[in-house]
């Protein structure tokens, strides 16, 4: 009977846990003013007491088309969007940004990803982490996205108001026929000084996304504070192998990739 009672007592806390966590973790749209006329939409998330922030940032177009009641119409299956609740209930304070307001039609974030003011955009998401939680911000982008994590990084240090550090998941990493687009290894990725994590899968299919490039990376990233490379194996493919559900978007190794990414992050 004791230890009937202990099981319900245990299971009982466990419940109030779970709902707590499941509480701190309700997410809200937010938006901010950026530039003149321009906000900057996201959705918000965190537990109590975070210990880093992090600054998804999707791949492709990266108009997300988030509605006021934080629905995505575009990109739901994106890797990084897709696991903000992972990286919430890693202990990470979770923004994923959305294309500006000024963007919200096609191209939306192509031919912008690499320009002062997408910085001052993504800047102004920095700043108001900053004020919510006295914590380091981060940037996390994959594939598309890796190329504003990594213009940003490279143009705006941490002094500045920039990431204390940047994560760069399945990067685009050989030039992608788009016209203005510098893939990482054409930037002079050598400037940036803060972390940088540059996690790839070894099975990658993308053509502009090669895993052999990925290590190559590692040698141009020379100012970087710290620096690695997380190689993941394992999990499935299925479609086009750009996309989110191929290796290039870590189907089937999501938790993995996650908890490595943010152990490494809270380790620097």
């Amino acid at each position: 009977m004791f230890r009937w009672r202990l099981w319900w007592v245990g299971w009982g806390l466990w419940l109030c846990a779970a709902g707590a966590v499941s509480a701190q973790q309700v997410a809200q749209v937010v938006d901010i003013p950026t530039r003149p006329g321009v906000t900057q939409r996201f959705l918000y998330l965190a537990p109590a007491a975070p210990r880093a922030a992090v600054i998804l940032i999707a791949g492709g177009h990266g108009g997300l088309q988030m509605s006021t009641a934080g629905d995505v119409r575009w990109g739901a299956d994106n890797f990084v969007v897709r696991t903000r609740d992972l990286f919430a209930r890693a202990g990470m304070a979770v923004a994923v940004v959305d294309a500006p307001s000024d963007r919200q039609t096609l191209p939306h974030l192509n031919g912008f990803r690499q320009t002062p003011e997408h910085a001052k955009d993504l800047k102004a998401v920095m700043q108001w982490l900053r004020a919510k939680h006295t914590v380091p911000v981060w940037l996390v982008g994959t594939s598309m996205g890796t190329l504003s994590a990594a213009y940003v990084g490279m143009t705006l240090p941490a002094r500045d108001g920039g990431p204390d550090g940047v994560v760069l998941t399945s990067s685009v990493l050989v030039a992608a026929g788009a016209k203005g687009l510098r893939p990482v290894m054409e930037m002079p990725v050598q400037q940036i000084t803060m972390p940088v994590l540059v996690v790839h899968h070894t099975q990658d299919g993308c053509k502009y996304c090669p895993y052999d490039q990925a290590v190559a990376l590692m040698d141009k990233l020379s100012a970087a504070s710290a620096k690695a490379l997380i190689s993941i194996s394992g999990g499935m493919a299925k479609g086009d192998p750009c996309h989110e559900w191929a290796y290039h978007g870590f189907n089937g190794m999501e938790a993995e990739t996650v908890t490595r990414i943010t152990e490494w992050i809270a380790a620097h």
